[in-house]
């Protein structure tokens, strides 16, 4: 495991709020923020796996097409950086957020409270 893949720093493929938005119904929204973050605000159809849980294995178990694009997403695209190195490096094909759920919201798009 190369402890530099984790930081997060440097660049990762990005896709902006105005992209998301023409290609929600084609991609698949992994939420890296905790779980008390996702609860409190998260795009619909989101699903949530914080990057302190971000392995092989609990991808895995997200069951991810890999036939479709995955966006992460975390509060200001730091945390998802590590996140999106790890799905690309596992031939997903993988960006994030560019400027993560603060220009999500900054935008005034919908969201949704909960699991």
């Amino acid at each position: 495991m190369n402890i530099l893949n984790w930081l997060p720093f440097g660049k990762v493929p990005e896709i902006t709020v105005k992209q998301l938005n023409k290609t929600i119904d084609h991609v698949q929204i992994l939420d890296v923020r905790t779980a008390l973050e996702f609860r409190q605000s998260h795009i619909k159809g989101a699903i949530n796996l914080p990057i302190t849980q971000f392995n092989s294995a609990h991808i895995a178990k997200l069951n991810l097409d890999p036939t479709r694009p995955v966006v992460t997403i975390c509060l200001s695209a730091h945390r998802s950086i590590p996140a999106t190195r790890q799905l690309n490096k596992m031939n997903f094909n993988a960006s994030q957020l560019q400027g993560g759920m603060r220009e999500w919201w900054r935008r005034d798009q919908p969201c949704v409270k909960g699991d």
